[in-house]
């Protein structure tokens, strides 16, 4: 039986994430509500996770819930909920492709609150803290890099690209709150292995999360949300995106990365977002006709490079305590 690595779950997770931007976009130019969308997808990942919970915790004894554990994922959730916010008002304010290339401070960011929180060892006379640094600064460099453009792929779908791009106002506004969710999501990686290194249930601990985001972004937005009718749903690519959104960023996603976190830590899980820009310039080429950049081609070529290096310090870590251990 096939059984997939943390690995290969951390790749196809990317894929899918750059499906919720580019939707969640499509859904916000059509005048959708971020507000809405983060209140109803949370409302509706604790439905999906409530179920699946009570079924796969059945048979199997889970960890005793204290009010410690409650009040980390209550400061879980406070992240998620102004992470969430962020994240959406920024690919509001911008574009998916920005969104993914913003995501790639994540790594940077992640790899300081660890080394602040002592979830990773940072000694620079071992070649190891050595890779894991040039291989994170690496990854945070390519975020500033364009380049010049090596090709113009004609547009297929003029029409698309257009409806794709249409509410581009304010892009420096967008590139901020996107940057703000980047050191949001490195907290909640910090927070979220923290809990589940002594609470090890990832379905208990994303199902309290989403109740917790769920209670807290329905405060704000029925304060912030002045259009009553904002809050009233229809069957069109609306009701889509919450439905991607809790089905995989909140339900299935999040479950994953506590999984992850368990067991390879914060800054390796963090690693994996670069990796979001460059499906999403392979796909904004293939499907909207974007021009290529020569910071496109370089950009690959190094987020492989960064990645291996902090995969090869932190290999080497491993090996030295289990050499230490014996």
């Amino acid at each position: 039986m096939w059984s997939p690595s943390v690995t290969e779950v951390m790749v196809m997770l990317e894929f899918l994430d750059v499906g919720l931007n580019t939707l969640t976009k499509a859904a916000m130019s059509g005048g959708m509500s971020h507000f809405v969308l983060v209140v109803y997808s949370n409302i509706l990942a604790s439905f999906f996770l409530v179920p699946c919970s009570f079924i796969f915790y059945r048979q199997r004894s889970r960890p005793q819930l204290t009010w410690s554990i409650v009040y980390r994922i209550f400061i879980l959730g406070l992240l998620s909920c102004c992470g969430q916010m962020f994240h959406y008002i920024g690919i509001e304010y911008s574009s998916p492709t920005l969104a993914s290339a913003m995501i790639d401070l994540t790594p940077g960011f992640t790899f300081i609150l660890a080394i602040i929180s002592r979830m990773e060892n940072l000694d620079l006379r071992v070649q190891s803290s050595q890779a894991k640094s040039i291989g994170t600064l690496v990854l945070m460099i390519v975020t500033l890099y364009k380049g010049l453009p090596i090709k113009v792929a004609p547009s297929s779908n003029k029409l698309l690209k257009e409806f794709m791009l249409s509410s581009q106002s304010n892009w420096v506004l967008g590139g901020f709150f996107l940057a703000l969710h980047s050191v949001i999501l490195a907290s909640y990686y910090i927070v979220q292995t923290w809990i589940i290194r002594d609470y090890p249930a990832e379905l208990m601990v994303t199902l309290i999360c989403c109740i917790f985001v769920s209670i807290l972004s329905a405060i704000v937005s029925l304060v912030a949300e002045k259009d009553a009718n904002a809050w009233r749903l229809k069957p069109n690519i609306n009701l889509m995106a919450i439905g991607y959104s809790a089905a995989f960023a909140l339900s299935l996603r999040s479950v994953l990365h506590t999984w992850a976190l368990k067991k390879k830590g914060p800054v390796y899980v963090s690693m994996f977002k670069p990796l979001g820009m460059v499906i999403a310039i392979v796909s904004g080429v293939a499907f909207l006709g974007d021009t290529i950049y020569l910071g496109s081609l370089v950009g690959a070529a190094t987020i492989a490079l960064g990645f291996y290096a902090v995969i090869w310090g932190q290999a080497q870590e491993k090996l030295m305590v289990d050499d230490n251990e014996i």
